[in-house]
């Protein structure tokens, strides 16, 4: 145990005080959905500030691979952090003046979105270089704990703050969280520089299709990666209609849409101390596919039928517990197999392909509560309304049993590709 804490001495300042960080943005996140619904009243609204965010961070990330891999990881890091920080300061301003719309929203959380889109294979990264291979599998499921704190206390923080304090002191908390993480990371964390290779003449086209190279030359990966695209489509889906269905519901509003996303980090809570106990598998390519079945198919269809705030919560249980031992399989994988030296250039590859479908799945997901099924079930004495309407938004529940049957079709359209493969230690 001892020798096991000094190996990892440096991941665990890096990755506590970053978790940190990341639960006062989570918080804004959260406080700003609030915010943006009671003044619109809109699924799809709500979904463009996710959209917003992930639109530069897909179009770029196939070209921040390269600037990742030769620029210096903690620098970047810092840089791309404190300009995230920078537009919570700005949010904080326009509210102060009475001049905050959707619409700046909209342009900061791009903005933000292009700094995530660098920092976040540095931070993979240098995550990698700070941690010995035989610890990877133990520190992806520290990192999804912290993940699950993260998802259980940001939404109960965030409804507490912005109800006593408003959107204010949810940004204030926000900033002094990225203050202590980046004092952190400058003063007391030091991360080793990769192997030197040959990316540092390499243009940014040039990187980028060396990551697409590596990506077609390793079937499993790009499987893998193509995979996980299909299901985030529809998790993405789901995270648009989610606040609809609950906040609209007769027996929800904003406090039970906090217990509900909390519920869901509990789930990855306990999935992720799972995950951190279990004994390697024998194949984690079948682990990682069955994982990702259960999940979409258990959620999905009982927040199609549910009428009461303990199913919502059960479902999110369901769906989540098992999402931790998918990500610890599949982060093996990854850091097994992909050299150091480029996993800049293909994380920033898998990011587009993996990720691009995040935005268009938002998209959909706000789209079919608002403009599809909500006309489909607006007859209160139709069969669909009948069927769907027990949690009093039966738009959002038809949205929800439509994202379970796809979720579906895309476990099983990739489980021959899938079945091919297997990941030897």
């Amino acid at each position: 145990m001892k020798k096991a804490y000094r190996e990892l001495k440096t991941f665990l300042i890096l990755w506590s005080t970053q978790s940190l960080s990341q639960l006062g943005s989570a918080m804004t996140s959260f406080a700003l959905t609030l915010w943006l619904y009671e003044k619109t009243g809109s699924a799809l609204s709500t979904a463009l500030l996710s959209i917003c965010s992930y639109g530069p961070y897909v179009l770029m990330s196939v070209f921040a691979g390269t600037l990742c891999d030769r620029w210096d990881k903690k620098r970047t890091m810092l840089v791309c952090d404190g300009l995230a920080a920078c537009c919570s300061a700005a949010v904080l301003i326009l509210l102060r003046l009475d001049a905050l719309r959707a619409a700046h929203l909209y342009v900061l959380n791009a903005v933000t979105g292009l700094m995530n889109t660098v920092q976040s294979p540095a931070s993979d990264v240098a995550m990698t270089l700070i941690t010995p291979k035989a610890q990877y599998q133990r520190t992806s499921a520290l990192r999804s704990f912290s993940g699950s704190l993260v998802t259980i206390l940001n939404p109960m923080l965030a409804t507490a703050l912005f109800a006593l304090a408003g959107m204010e002191g949810v940004i204030y908390v926000d900033l002094s969280t990225f203050a202590a993480a980046a004092l952190t990371l400058a003063l007391f964390v030091r991360i080793p520089a990769a192997e030197p290779d040959r990316s540092d003449g390499e243009s940014l086209l040039t990187g980028a299709r060396a990551g697409l190279v590596y990506l077609r030359r390793n079937g499993l990966i790009l499987a893998l990666i193509l995979f996980m695209a299909g299901v985030n489509f529809v998790a993405s889906a789901l995270d648009a209609a989610l606040p609809a269905y609950v906040l609209s519901s007769p027996n929800g509003g904003e406090k039970a849409l906090g217990a509900v996303s909390s519920c869901a980090g509990l789930a990855t809570l306990a999935g992720s101390v799972l995950a951190a106990v279990l004994p390697p598998p024998r194949n984690r390519v079948r682990v990682i596919w069955w994982t990702t079945l259960f999940s979409l198919c258990t959620e999905n269809f009982i927040l199609a039928f549910a009428g009461a705030p303990v199913w919502w919560c059960l479902a999110q249980v369901a769906g989540w517990s098992v999402v931790p031992v998918m990500n610890a399989n599949l982060d093996v994988i990854l850091r097994g197999t992909i050299p150091p030296s480029m996993q800049g250039r293909v994380y920033s590859c898998r990011n587009t392909l993996q990720f691009f479908t995040i935005p268009l799945g938002l998209f959909a997901g706000g789209f079919l509560v608002d403009r599809v099924c909500g006309p489909l079930t607006a007859d209160p004495d139709g069969a669909l309304a009948r069927l769907f309407g027990a949690g009093g938004n039966p738009g959002a529940a038809l949205t929800m049993f439509v994202l379970g049957v796809l979720g579906v079709v895309v476990c099983l359209a990739f489980a021959r590709t899938l079945r091919k493969y297997t990941y030897k230690e």
